[in-house]
C-alpha cells in the first residue's frame, strides 16, 4: 500500500487534509479523500482515547449539570 497525506492551510481558520490511498492489492484503482480542519478554541481529545468510552458522555453531562447548578446557586445567593 501507498499513502500520501497532504495538509493544506486553505484560510487563517482551516487546513484541509486530503490523502490518496494506491493498494492495487485491495482496490481496482487508487482513491482519495478529504476532510476540512477547523480551528477551535476548545478542548481537543485524541480519538483514540475515546473511541470506546460509551461513559465520555454521562460523565460531560454530569459535569454540566454540576456547572449548571453552581451558576443557579450563585444567582439565588445574589437576590
Amino acid at each position: 500500500m501507498h499513502l500520501i497525506e497532504r495538509f493544506t492551510r486553505v484560510d487563517p481558520d482551516t487546513i484541509l487534509y486530503r490523502f490518496t490511498v494506491d493498494d492495487p492489492t485491495a482496490f481496482t484503482r487508487s482513491w482519495t479523500g478529504e476532510a476540512p480542519m477547523t480551528k477551535t478554541t476548545g478542548t481537543i481529545y485524541e480519538y483514540a482515547c475515546h473511541e470506546g468510552n460509551y461513559a465520555m458522555t454521562n460523565i460531560l453531562s454530569g459535569a454540566r449539570a454540576e456547572e449548571k447548578a453552581i451558576d443557579e446557586a450563585a444567582k439565588k445567593g445574589s437576590r
